[in-house]
């Protein structure tokens, strides 16, 4: 019996080896892929910030659309029909944040996107009383999916690449901060990318920005990221995208450290 034992356990780890290569070969063959020239002119339309990418970025973040596309499924609700168009934006704008790292969004298997704003159910612990309440919201994202987003919102984050506020990039942030292991504004850093370095800027950020918002004060950071430090985390991304030279020239350290997070300097595009 402990033979057969044996031989059935070397063959199912043989076999579990052998899928777990298959699918690394898919992956990095998706990863080298480009996308059609139909799928190209799409996601140039529907996402015109992608043509500003250098030259030696822009088939890096085709490949990941690719890998996006096939690791994730994006779901209609509410009546909604998913097009092609609708994944290649989203898809887009969402690899846009990791084009040029090594970063993936790893346990992302759903999105769900809805015909406009949502009803989203939040639960809280009192002891032993547990509170329930609903908001209307755009978007969600949850720690191992799904991503929630209301595509009407969606399409015009892509569509306007200069208004600093793009739904898709500001939940996809809060993906990439979770991939430490926890959503506390804190990704995973780059190779040489000190902490201490990191904590001082943001805090000291995150304090101006406290400060401008209850004084009124207009700036390139969105005033919704006064909530907290994660939103204000998803927000700057949102600034660093669309409005980076703003963000360079009112907070530069802020700038820098996005910068060497995710290996991109849009100032410099296009």
């Amino acid at each position: 019996m402990i033979p057969f034992l044996f031989t059935l356990l070397v063959l199912f780890g043989g076999f579990t080896g052998f899928r777990l290569m298959q699918k690394k070969a898919l992956h990095r063959r998706l990863l080298t892929s480009p996308l059609t020239e139909e799928q190209r002119r799409i996601v140039a339309d529907q996402v015109p910030l992608t043509k500003q990418l250098p030259p030696q970025i822009a088939p890096k973040l085709e490949g990941k659309i690719n890998l996006f596309l096939h690791q994730t499924e994006i779901i209609g609700c509410a009546g909604l029909e998913v097009t092609e168009p609708m994944r290649l934006s989203i898809a887009a704008q969402a690899c846009l944040l990791i084009a040029n790292s090594d970063a993936w969004y790893k346990s992302l298997r759903t999105i769900l996107v809805y015909p406009g704003a949502f009803k989203s159910r939040q639960t809280s612990h009192d002891g032993f009383i547990v509170n329930e309440t609903s908001e209307i919201r755009l978007g969600e994202s949850w720690a191992f999916g799904p991503v929630v987003l209301s595509w009407p919102h969606s399409a015009q984050g892509g569509l306007d690449e200069k208004d600093g506020q793009n739904l898709v990039l500001h939940e996809f942030a809060h993906q990439l901060d979770n991939l430490s292991g926890s959503t506390n504004a804190v990704p995973l850093l780059s190779k040489g990318q000190s902490f201490a370095e990191w904590e001082r800027v943001m805090l000291d950020a995150f304090a101006r920005h406290e400060d401008n918002v209850a004084k009124g004060r207009k700036t390139v950071i969105d005033a919704y990221g006064a909530e907290n430090h994660q939103e204000f985390f998803a927000v700057i991304i949102e600034a660093f995208f669309e409005k980076p030279a703003k963000l360079q020239a009112e907070e530069p350290d802020v700038y820098a450290q996005l910068s060497k997070l995710l290996h991109l300097d849009p100032v410099n595009w296009g």
